[in-house]
């Protein structure tokens, strides 16, 4: 097995102790080049997701975060599906006190999708992340 393929079979996401608490941190990742599969044909999805996070007390270690995001290029999801699955999974592993997700897949049979999920603890008043701009003819 290759070394970065089995550096992704072994990957779980690694949180990291965060001591600043005041103000709130909103972290914005830009991850473009994500693959997943589509379920029903098999054909590459290929997407860009966007993650706001806003932590409590952990943050993601981003080298795990880019294996994680990497494991998808041989899973079978549908576009609906996956922020979902990272949402499940950033909460168990960072439990944030928020966190939005948008995927932005790259045009495919002439449609084109943007999936968005959004997450906040109750009674949350922190910062949080923009509106999804729809991009009308920009694709």
């Amino acid at each position: 097995m290759k070394h970065g393929t089995r550096m992704i079979e072994e990957n779980q996401l690694e949180p990291i102790p965060f001591k600043y608490q005041d103000p709130k941190t909103l972290i914005y990742f830009t991850c473009p080049e994500g693959t997943s599969l589509c379920p029903r044909s098999g054909f590459p999805d290929f997407w860009t997701a966007h993650l706001w996070v806003v932590p409590q007390n952990l943050i993601v270690e981003l080298k795990s975060l880019k294996l994680y995001l990497n494991k998808f290029r041989n899973e079978d999801v549908y576009h609906e599906e996956l922020p979902h699955r990272i949402l499940a999974d950033l909460r168990k592993a960072i439990e944030p006190a928020y966190l939005k997700i948008v995927m932005d897949y790259t045009r495919r049979g002439n449609i084109q999708t943007d999936v968005g999920i959004e997450y906040a603890v109750p009674q949350y008043s922190g910062p949080r992340a923009p509106e999804w701009a729809i991009r009308y003819g920009l694709r």
